[in-house]
């Protein structure tokens, strides 16, 4: 048999697995490999930790969230309803108060209306009473002139008697 370099190779190769072996590199490798994978199934374990806390968080967060948003609706409607219900006041207020202005104005127009009217029939009878007074003693005599002033004077008194009813 021939030694060639396949055999030399072939020899080679088998001490140098040979002495692998006898380093235990394999259960090295074995235990090495095996370490990663549980090291790698931890990771993955607390990931798993992780996100199922990170749900429960998000979870928390959007069920807050949701109430914060319920509780913000709940007051822009309570809000939406005083202001409604004040600017009704208000209003009402208002109405109120022109009423009151309103009313207040006429009865100042008719008093002035009733203050002038009295000042116009008093001075219309004090010229009355002097034209009257004027006419008698120039042209009537004494006699007549007391007849016709008694007579006047009655007249006057019934006419200020419908006046002021």
């Amino acid at each position: 048999m021939a030694i060639d370099a396949t055999f030399w190779v072939a020899v080679s190769f088998i001490i140098f697995f040979g002495g692998l072996v006898y380093l235990k590199i394999p259960q090295k490798i074995g235990k090495t490999l095996n370490k990663l994978i549980l090291d790698i199934k931890n990771e993955i374990d607390e990931s798993e930790k992780l996100r199922a806390e990170s749900k429960i968080l998000l979870d928390n967060a959007q069920n807050k969230l949701d109430s914060a948003q319920l509780k913000s609706k709940e007051i822009l409607e309570q809000t939406k309803k005083e202001a409604d219900e004040l600017i009704i006041e208000m209003n009402d207020k208002f109405h109120e108060s022109s009423e009151i202005k309103k009313n207040l104005g006429e009865n100042k127009i008719t008093q002035m209306k009733e203050a002038a009217l009295k000042e116009i029939k008093n001075v219309s009878i004090k010229i009355a009473v002097d034209s009257v007074k004027k006419i008698i003693t120039t042209s009537i005599d004494k006699s007549k002139l007391d007849n016709l002033f008694e007579k006047n004077l009655e007249e006057t008194k019934i006419a200020l008697k419908k006046i002021n009813s």
